[in-house]
């Protein structure tokens, strides 16, 4: 009976390693290369804890250096490509991931800017896992205690209260977007894809204070990295040109659709960071197509003149139909928008389609 105890004990335990060895050993495949999405984020086994802030092995924090303006939250990032698998290298372009891949956004809050990290809780994740047939996106909501998230595919809204860095305080009215929505912006043709996992967002010391790029390479989660790396300038940093700040922040910010194979390449307004054409660029452009979304401006963008410019026009509403970008914000970037102001007004007045501007 001792002996029988014994086997009975040793197979409860194993079968609790068993149970415990996604998360020991990674997350859970099986879980990730479902159909269907799981119904909780722990499910997918990412996470040593409830409050998803300790990855497990495998899972890798990372940040990009301009994140994209999503109503002040804070993000934390992290990647996970499957053992023995590595994502292909591209110097301009997304990186090409292997299936079994996926990439966790989180969206947290403080109740003070000022205060960053203090309070600090979860609102959404939001989850793109690389299928047989190409990327699926998946938000999460979290609950009020931040001990669990619940897949939501039509999204939500939470109204956010929060002291701004300058002391006033600011509502949010925050939308969790639903699974159509999270295709508009991660549309790429006909697919889905990543917006910020490319070699010129990565190229910085990132959360572990390693180059980004360079660690990916060293994990075997980065294969084929050759040349010179690109990177783009933190828009925070102001000894740099603020032509290049500009051009970085539009580039995150706007360019995943406002490109050829993006959601508003109809526009003719494409700001990648690697553009140079002045008319796709909006200097001394007329809209595609006019409307109140325009404000009765005649140019894109007018050198010199940020006032008569439809692209600050825009970035400085909060006006459905009017605001851009059209998803992920309620309030105005006022950062942003005045780093491109001035950018525009330190155009040549005689910049125009292709005769040059800083």
């Amino acid at each position: 009976m001792k002996q029988l105890a014994y086997l009975v004990s040793a197979l409860v335990l194993l079968a609790a390693c068993s149970a415990q060895g996604s998360v020991s050993g990674g997350p859970d495949t099986d879980v990730l290369m479902a159909d269907a999405p799981a119904p909780k984020l722990a499910d997918y086994g990412f996470f040593e804890d409830a409050g998803a802030d300790r990855p497990v092995d495998g899972v890798v924090p990372y940040d990009l250096i301009n994140p994209l303006f999503s109503d002040h939250a804070i993000k934390h990032r992290f990647a996970y490509v499957p053992k023995g698998k590595a994502a292909a290298y591209s110097a301009d372009d997304v990186f090409d991931f292997p299936v079994g891949s996926a990439l966790i956004k989180t969206f947290a809050f403080v109740p003070d800017m000022r205060a960053p990290g203090v309070r600090e809780y979860k609102v959404e994740t939001r989850l793109l896992i690389r299928k047989a047939d190409g990327w699926a996106a998946f938000p999460y909501i979290w609950n009020a205690e931040g001990t669990e998230a619940t897949y939501a595919p039509a999204g939500g809204r939470q109204a956010i209260s929060v002291v701004g860095t300058s002391g006033d305080a600011l509502s949010i009215d925050y939308a969790i977007p639903n699974k159509n929505q999270c295709k508009t912006c991660h549309q790429n043709g006909d697919a889905v894809l990543p917006i910020g996992p490319k070699a010129r967002n990565l190229n910085h010391d990132g959360p572990a204070g390693v180059n980004q790029v360079a660690d990916w390479q060293a994990r075997g989660m980065l294969a084929g990295v050759t040349g010179d790396v690109p990177a783009v300038p933190s828009v925070l940093d102001a000894r740099l040109p603020v032509s290049d700040r500009a051009r970085a922040y539009l580039d995150i910010n706007c360019a995943h659709c406002h490109k050829a194979s993006g959601s508003a390449s109809n526009s003719g307004l494409w700001l990648e960071a690697g553009e140079v054409s002045d008319v796709k660029l909006g200097i001394g452009k007329h809209p595609t197509a006019a409307g109140r979304g325009s404000g009765g401006i005649t140019f894109v963008i007018a050198p010199g003149d940020p006032d008569q410019s439809i692209l600050t026009y825009r970035m400085q509403s909060s006006e459905a139909g009017v605001a851009m970008p059209e998803l992920g914000r309620s309030v105005i970037d006022e950062d942003g928008a005045a780093l491109v102001r001035a950018w525009i007004a330190s155009m040549d007045t005689e910049a125009g389609p292709d005769k040059g501007a800083p």
